[in-house]
Parts: structure tokens; sequence; C-alpha cells
């Protein structure tokens, strides 16, 4: 297999992945669409024992939330890391070299003075 080739593998395989989590996270969306009815239509003041409970239930679901959003952030992070070495490595080989210009080649983009 070429190297080109193995690069459009992996390419193909970013993609899967990223479709893989665009339908996690519609699930979820769907899932947290009825999460928020069913609370809004069953939890109120008098559903709780304790205005400390209350609180705290409102909380953990956030907390639950949060981590899910940290976990996906995460693993987008990883995927994004992967793509830009990728990346890199392709534009170093098709312009004669980055010489430390990152991703974009230190080019101004025709933004004249706006871009320095």
């Amino acid at each position: 297999m070429s190297r080109e080739q193995a690069f459009l593998h992996m390419l193909d395989a970013a993609s899967k992945i990223q479709w893989n989590i665009a339908m996690i996270l519609e699930a979820k969306a769907v899932e947290a669409e009825k999460m928020r009815n069913w609370t809004l239509n069953h939890l109120n003041s008098d559903a709780f024992a304790s205005h400390e409970n209350q609180l705290s239930e409102p909380l953990q679901i956030h907390g639950q939330i949060v981590e899910l959003l940290e976990g996906l952030t995460k693993m987008e992070n990883g995927l994004c890391s992967n793509l830009k070495a990728l990346l890199v490595q392709e534009e170093g080989e098709e312009y004669g070299g980055g010489g430390g210009e990152g991703m974009f080649g230190g080019g101004d983009y025709g933004l004249g003075d706006m871009g320095k």
C-alpha cells in the first residue's frame, strides 16, 4: 500500500469515527430532550424532601452532562491532533518542508497588514 493510500485510509477512518460521534450526540440530544420534558412535568418543589435534595439532584445531573462533554472533547482533541499531524506532514512534503511554519505555512493569505 502506498503512502497516499494509507493517508486516504486514515482520513476515511477519521470520517467514519466523526459520523459515529455525530450519531451518539444525536441520540444523546434526543435523550436529553426526553429527560428535560420529564423533569419539567414531574419534578417540582413537592417532589423533594428538603431544599438540599432539590439542589443536589440537578447538580448531579449537571455533573454527568459535564463529564460526558469533557470525554467527547478529549476524544475530539485526540482526533484533531492526529489529523493535524497528517496535514502538516502532507503540506511539508508538498511545499518543500515546513521549517517550523506550522499548518499555515506562514503566508498572509491576502490579509495585507491585518495578518501581522
